[in-house]
């Protein structure tokens, strides 16, 4: 790994350095090589199953088509080893500026963006019991990157941190004092690097100061979320304590009446952790449609009069629309809603039928743009008017990327 060149420590070397991002799972690890200032990928790729036999690597350096090899047994400092040597090989005297790291719980603590080092860790280690699926993974991640150039400097970019800015009366919930104080119930968001990247995608697209815009951004893929950004900050959001609340999603249920896990523990004899699997990965649009929790899959069944595919697509839209609604109120007025992520973007169908549902926002659909994904009209999708509705393309790599170079430069 000689020819690699990591920053040097305090993150010099200019902005001119690439980025390595890390987005690490329990058994996987997503990873691209990136300029922060053009979003030029020069690698990318996933790191899959991580810890068993099955494990397998495949790695895209563009523009070329992806190569897949296998990795068995391999681990996340597997996968970051092989990663590096790939690009001291394929790109000698490389310069990295430094590697930034998707977290997705920071507790109160972090409310943006930060350079790691012990202390950081350690309070991120000590959030796990928040998201236990989530940041010792996202832990394992820095620590590879750690194991193989100790010199390389590392920024952690939280799921948490934008969602920050919510005022208490959003974010606390109506539970005992102490539950708040000692235990740290409250709502937290998640999906944080997605909004704010749209968000200011949009006023991009608007022509307009963010700080003078209220949006609400809808993040749609097998995780969703929607939230209320009021001049530039997160006021609020639909995700809570742990990303199962909230909006109907691929597997997860989103909100339920807590009187359920009660219930359902006397009826079947399950503990709370049976029960809590089964509202992450057997309900949601899975459950509901009984044909799987793909979308796409789901349209298709419902146009073919499949009434549990039909049951399913009424029930995420009339969800989602009653909670976009509801985020109106934190911002007092709405000049955009924003779509993002695998649905947002793609399923015009979705966006169609939020539309219909919220004509009284002054939201109308422009037919013709919503089924083009908003391509030829620089994101819009609604008819023109004081309120719009925007297709927005996420990108939370080259976000992380800037964060990255942004703690690093002190740009």
């Amino acid at each position: 790994m000689a020819s690699v060149s990591p920053g040097l420590p305090g993150g010099s070397g200019g902005s001119d350095g690439l980025v390595l991002v890390l987005n690490s799972g329990s058994s996987s690890v997503k990873f691209a090589l990136l300029a922060p200032e053009t979003g030029e990928r020069l690698i990318a790729g996933i790191g899959e199953r991580l810890g068993t036999p099955e494990a397998v690597l495949r790695i895209q350096q563009f523009p070329a088509a992806a190569v897949e090899e296998r990795l068995p047994g391999g681990s996340h400092l597997a996968v970051v080893t092989r990663v590096l040597d790939r690009l001291a090989v394929e790109y000698p005297g490389v310069h990295l500026l430094g590697a930034g790291h998707r977290v997705v719980h920071g507790g109160e603590r972090f409310t943006s963006s930060i350079r790691v080092d012990d202390s950081v860790m350690a309070a991120v280690r000590s959030c796990s019991h928040l998201a236990p699926l989530h940041n010792p993974a996202n832990l394992a991640g820095i620590e590879a990157v750690r194991s193989v150039l100790p010199d390389l400097p590392q920024v952690a970019v939280f799921d948490t941190a934008f969602h920050q800015t919510m005022p208490p009366h959003a974010f606390r919930y109506a539970v005992p004092e102490e539950w708040y104080t000692d235990y740290g119930v409250r709502r937290y968001g998640f999906h944080g690097i997605s909004h704010r990247f749209v968000s200011e995608q949009a006023a991009a697209l608007l022509g307009r100061p963010l700080r003078d815009l209220r949006l609400v951004t809808v993040h749609l893929g097998n995780g969703c979320s929607a939230a209320a950004v009021r001049d530039g900050v997160s006021v609020d959001t639909t995700m809570g304590l742990t990303p199962l609340d909230g909006l109907v999603m691929g597997t997860r249920s989103g909100d339920v009446d807590p009187g359920v896990l009660g219930y359902m523990a006397e009826r079947t004899g399950m503990d709370a952790g049976q029960l809590t699997r089964v509202l992450n990965l057997d309900s949601g649009l899975q459950g509901l449609s009984g044909v799987g929790n793909d979308m796409r899959t789901i349209e298709a069944a419902a146009a073919e009069g499949n009434e549990r595919a039909r049951l399913a697509l009424e029930v995420f839209v009339y969800r989602l629309s009653k909670a976009i609604a509801g985020l109106v109120v934190g911002l007092e007025r709405l000049d955009a809603l924003v779509f993002t992520g695998g649905i947002g973007e793609n399923s015009a169908v979705v966006r169609s039928l939020v539309l219909s549902q919220l004509g009284f926002l002054g939201l109308a659909e422009d037919t013709q743009a919503n089924a083009d994904h908003g391509r030829r009209t620089g994101g819009r999708i609604s008819l023109a008017g004081p309120v719009l509705a925007l297709v927005v393309p996420t990108d939370e790599e080259l976000l992380i990327a800037r964060d990255t170079a942004r703690v690093l430069t002190g740009g």
